[in-house]
């Protein structure tokens, strides 16, 4: 269990009032950790369900995983960014009023991580990659409801196993993605924690905001409340963003331009 449980950017039920955060990368490595920590909740999440549709949407989590991790060496991104935060939080250690005991904890929890991450070698996935069982599920998952029965009887057989038996097996697959994605959980939560809240206003529903060059941005977030029917519209990159804000219609209407002057919050991660 890492850091990032604590603040997951996982979507969950808003009650009456409550904030929703709104989070956009601004350059190609967070969009891909933000991508790989969604499926691999996703996949945890159906793989403790007990049918076999919660099975099938593992597995397919699973794929979508090993699509991403296909295109770019995302073990060697990761561990560039663990160096990244290494460095900076050791610089931290000489700064007065800097709590001690809690950074060497997470100074030792990414060291942890990179060992872990090394550990595992660069060929981790090989074994799921050589997998014919999952390359034929990947196949026929290009073809819509190509992973009916009849289309893969070897894997409605697995579907037909124990629940023990689909978790077990499942659960072996996981381990490989462990320690890239416990990696990216942590990183992407010291990312958050590197941002701090401040209140802002969208006159006309509109702000534009430009970084410092210096100091680029990683990740923006949005915090709004849930019940105020409306939600942004986020575009730009590390040097400059805008944000519009937009109602919500209901799924049938297009979304329509927010009226008036939006107060919201807004946080910058580096």
């Amino acid at each position: 269990m890492t850091s990032e449980a604590a603040d997951s950017g996982a979507p969950a039920p808003a009650a009456a009032g409550s904030p929703l955060v709104f989070e956009q990368p601004l350059n190609e490595r967070m969009r891909t950790f933000l991508r790989l920590d969604f499926l691999y909740n996703q996949a945890l999440f159906h793989n403790q369900s007990p049918s076999h549709w919660g099975s099938r949407a593992a597995v397919s989590s699973l794929l979508d995983i090993l699509a991403i991790t296909a295109r770019v060496d995302i073990r060697a991104d990761v561990l560039k960014e663990l160096e990244r935060q290494i460095t900076m939080l050791n610089e931290f250690q000489t700064r007065p009023g800097v709590d001690a005991g809690k950074l060497r904890s997470v100074v030792s929890n990414l060291l942890r991580l990179r060992s872990d991450l090394l550990g595992c070698g660069s060929a981790y996935l090989q074994p799921i990659k050589d997998s014919e069982f999952l390359s034929a599920i990947r196949h026929r998952s290009a073809i819509p409801g190509g992973t009916c029965e009849f289309d893969l009887p070897d894997f409605f057989y697995w579907l037909s196993q124990t629940s023990e038996s689909r978790v077990e097996t499942f659960t072996r697959w996981l381990g490989m993605l462990r320690p890239l994605c416990d990696a990216i959980a942590e990183l992407l939560w010291l990312t958050r924690q590197n941002g701090r809240p401040r209140a802002e206003v969208a006159r006309g529903g509109v702000y534009h905001i430009t970084f410092d060059r210096d100091a680029p941005v990683q990740l923006l977030r949005i915090t709004l409340p849930g019940d105020l029917g409306i939600f942004p519209e986020i575009s730009g990159s590390h040097y400059r963003s805008s944000v519009r804000f937009v109602s919500w219609q209901g799924p049938p209407d297009r979304p329509r331009q927010a009226e008036g002057d939006i107060d919201f919050h807004i946080t910058c991660c580096t």
